[in-house]
């Protein structure tokens, strides 16, 4: 039955006018009730304090002269109030002077009067009250009578139940009206609900039977089939267009897919091919490298036994010219073993490890610097944070960027060295700082080429090597490498670790 007033919006109604009913019934009769009882109960006691005081004020002289017997008559006429079940007067002293009871009724009257109280006991109201004669006290009354909320309460249920049955049948009655004014209309629409799912039919049209909101409604639900079906016929048409597009996307991803296939097979070609070129290219270079050393040896020994054997057959002018072929034979030599370790950097591999970078920068500087020639520079070192890498290789980094620094600012009355660094989400910047010839900013590009050099060897010696090979070890940590500066005014070079382990090889 639940299950059929879940689906029957008729049930749903009934049971929405019969429970709004019942509920303000219940509101309404359980707050008259509790409404009548309190009322009732404040009635009973005043009553009884009234009744009391008469009593009260009637056996004045008795108590006064110490009269029972009047006392007595007085509370004899009490017979004539059935709901007093018993009554009594106490003297000043608190002894029971004068006594009424009902009849056929035993009731134990209390052996001592209370002070004034009125107050409700199980079944019974109960009542004190002192009888006072020019302020003073003479003696107290005490009345006993029936409370009979059960009874009241008993009628008001009878009441109750008869109004509760007839508004139930109001509210049927109202039910039938409203079915007949709302539900009808509803149903219509519910109905030609059901033809349009099981059917999937979308010309069935409601029929309008009120002119309410509810005739509003068949007719908003009958546009509203109207466009669903307009929209039904255009997806329709999108559903065989789509599907002729993706029969077309399935050839074309067959069509790519082989060119993968194609591209890979090329790619694996030509990456044999190159490694076969790289070995080749080695096997070139130290070729090369020991066919250059030979005779650049020979030169270098030559022109040395020339200058020892035959300097006094040959004048300054000719010997000057001997010691340029010495010393460009031996930046020759530099430059080969510059290329050699460049060449040999792609192949070596990569251990990772935690540095100490700012012991590693202080031991790296006091090498170069006992090496070094010209005036003892200023080296601000401040603390740097660990790294991660290869120790050997970052060194390297070192060595070459503070050799630069040395090299460059060696002109200067005061050189100055500062390396520092600062950290960013992601990676470690390490710079170092100059204050020698620095560079042309327009020329920044051509830094960290190989063989690429900004001032004249005169000048600055050099092979042109060194920044190349700093960039190549940085790139295969992960960082890179970038610099600036202006002539005159010296140049930083900085570069950036990645915060975590270095990626590997590169």
């Amino acid at each position: 039955m639940l299950s059929a007033i879940a689906r029957s919006i008729r049930h749903k109604l009934a049971l929405v006018v019969l429970a709004t009913t019942l509920a303000a019934l219940l509101v309404t009769g359980v707050s008259l009730v509790i409404y009548d009882l309190r009322a009732y109960r404040e009635a009973g006691l005043d009553d009884l304090a009234a009744q009391a005081d008469i009593v009260g004020r009637a056996s004045a002289p008795a108590l006064a002269f110490d009269d029972p017997k009047a006392a007595g008559e007085y509370l004899g006429l009490l017979g004539a109030k059935p709901a007093i079940a018993a009554a009594a007067i106490y003297s000043a002293k608190g002894k029971l002077f004068a006594s009424y009871t009902r009849k056929n009724l035993d009731l134990q009257l209390p052996s001592l009067p209370e002070p004034d109280v009125a107050r409700v006991d199980g079944a019974s109201l109960v009542i004190f009250r002192r009888v006072v004669e020019n302020n003073e006290i003479l003696g107290t009354v005490y009345m006993k009578a029936d409370y009979q909320v059960i009874g009241r309460l008993a009628d008001y249920l009878g009441i109750f139940g008869a109004v509760t049955l007839f508004s139930l049948l109001v509210g049927l009655g109202v039910f039938a009206w409203l079915q007949r004014a709302l539900t009808a209309p509803l149903l219509n629409i519910a109905g030609v609900t059901r033809q349009v799912v099981e059917r999937k039919d979308f010309s069935v049209r409601a029929q309008r039977t009120t002119q309410d909101e509810i005739g509003d409604l068949a007719d908003a639900f009958n546009a509203m089939l109207a466009e669903i079906g307009r929209r039904s016929e255009a997806l329709e048409q999108s559903n065989r267009f789509l599907e002729r597009e993706m029969a077309e996307r399935q050839r074309a991803d067959a069509e790519l897919r082989r060119l993968n296939e194609e591209l890979e097979r090329r790619v694996a070609e030509r990456t044999s091919q190159l490694e076969a070129a790289n070995k080749e290219l080695e096997g070139f270079s130290y070729s090369v490298s020991h066919d250059l050393r030979a005779p650049l040896r020979a030169v270098v020994g030559f022109s040395k036994m020339l200058i020892e054997d035959h300097a006094g057959q040959i004048d300054a002018e000719a010997q000057r010219k001997v010691g340029v072929i010495q010393s460009e034979a031996q930046r020759m030599g530099m430059l080969i073993d510059d290329l050699l370790a460049f060449s040999r950097l792609g192949r070596k591999e990569m251990s990772s490890a935690d540095i100490d970078m700012t012991g590693l920068a202080r031991s790296t500087f006091e090498g170069l610097r006992a090496q070094h020639e010209g005036a003892a520079p200023e080296f601000r070192l401040d603390t740097l944070p660990r790294a991660r890498g290869d120790r050997v290789l970052i060194g390297q980094v070192w060595a070459n960027l503070l050799s630069n620094a040395l090299k460059f600012s060696a002109k200067r009355d005061t050189p100055l060295i500062e390396v520092n660094a600062v950290t960013d989400e992601k990676d470690h910047i390490f710079f170092v700082r100059d204050n020698g010839a620095g560079f042309d900013p327009r020329y920044q590009s051509k830094l960290f080429g190989v063989f690429q050099r900004l001032h004249h060897s005169s000048d600055f010696p050099g092979t042109g090597v060194g920044l190349a090979l700093v960039q190549r070890i940085v790139v295969r940590h992960g960082g890179r490498v970038w610099a600036d500066g202006k002539p005159g005014e010296g140049a930083t070079f900085y570069f950036s670790l990645p915060r975590g382990a270095p990626h590997g090889n590169a």
